[in-house]
């Protein structure tokens, strides 16, 4: 019998029979040396393919001139994050570090922002379980939670640990879940009209890429997460958050001339420059405080406030949740002694 195995949803079926390795549609064979297994001969996941057919639901895709493209493609709703954006982005970055031709990543938002953070509609205005995992019913349970978001996580920080460099053009809002997209990358380059902030850090959510800190320092991070305020794209770059913010008519130009700049060096330098870079913030425990905010940002949907928040956007609509969230007017303390606890 051939072994089956799921990875990412592409099913890999070897058999010694065929002493081949099979992945999607190319086959080739398999040496004597790797015949250690009396049933299966070699298994690989299949992203090592480097297929160029491979389609999405929400991102797009594109290679010219050695520059991979990759845009967050949900446009009626500023490519706010859905159960399938964040496999999508990691499989199209390890699709992008698979193609020897290409030399540098750029991620960019269709339409009018580059990404509004998680999908409330389908989140926040929901009833608690069934199909809103994020919101569990009570009690709930951390780990299920944790499995969830440190998925999210992982994906996105797939921009952090691909091989080749990963430059963010934000455009429009770059918030909440989408900050944590866009500052997983290696560099960032706004408009100096976007906006970039994390307004759930006022109630119902934690960063889980954690890469405030790293970026601006301990005090800057706790002005932004302690008040969830937004700032421009020129605030940002002041303040060291981004790389630089320009005219939004000059925002394409100028992430294709650094795109261009970096894309003369080749790709063994581009990677041993970036991976002793990111040893130093590593080492300063980014992945400790990863898990811990993940472990919060679960914690923060779970808490007498959070659970308050999401029955009012059940009851009034998200965007007057977010109203209520982000001009400080509602007491979610309160809503939550309202509601009582379930």
């Amino acid at each position: 019998m051939p072994l089956k195995h799921d990875l990412n949803a592409k099913e890999v079926i070897i058999t010694r029979k065929q002493q081949t390795k099979q992945l999607g549609n190319i086959t080739w064979p398999v040496s004597a040396s790797q015949r250690t297994h009396p049933s299966v001969t070699w298994i690989r996941p299949h992203h090592c393919r480097g297929n160029t057919d491979e389609t999405y639901d929400t991102i797009l895709y594109h290679v010219k001139d050695k520059v991979a493209h990759i845009t967050l493609n949900r446009p009626e709703r500023l490519n706010a994050i859905n159960y399938q954006m964040p496999v999508e982005l990691k499989n199209a970055v390890e699709r992008a570090n698979m193609d020897k031709t290409v030399k540098v990543i750029v991620l960019s938002g269709a339409g009018r922002s580059f990404c509004a953070g998680y999908d409330l509609v389908m989140s926040a205005e929901q009833g608690r379980g069934d199909e809103n995992i994020g919101n569990q019913k009570m009690p709930w349970d951390p780990l299920e939670d944790f499995g969830m978001m440190d998925f999210c996580t992982k994906a996105f920080m797939s921009l952090w640990r691909s091989y080749k460099p990963t430059i963010a053009k934000v455009h429009g809002y770059g918030i909440a879940g989408g900050s944590d997209i866009a500052l997983c990358a290696d560099m960032v380059i706004m408009a100096e009209d976007a906006k970039i902030g994390y307004p759930p850090a006022r109630v119902w959510g934690c960063p889980t890429t954690a890469m405030w800190t790293y970026r601006v320092g301990p005090e800057k991070a706790k002005r932004i997460l302690l008040t969830g305020d937004l700032i421009s794209g020129k605030e940002a770059a002041k303040m060291g958050l981004v790389l630089e913010a320009v005219p939004s008519d000059k925002l394409d130009e100028t992430v294709e001339k650094l795109a261009d700049r970096i894309k003369t060096v080749p790709s063994n330098q581009l990677f041993f420059q970036k991976q002793v870079i990111n040893q130093v913030v590593e080492q300063m425990g980014l992945f400790q405080a990863q898990r811990l905010s993940t472990l919060f940002d679960g914690m923060s949907r779970h808490s007498p406030e959070g659970v308050a928040f999401q029955k009012y956007a059940m009851e009034h609509g998200f965007k007057e949740a977010v109203k209520g969230r982000d001009s400080g007017d509602v007491d979610w303390t309160e809503e939550a002694e309202k509601h009582g606890r379930e």
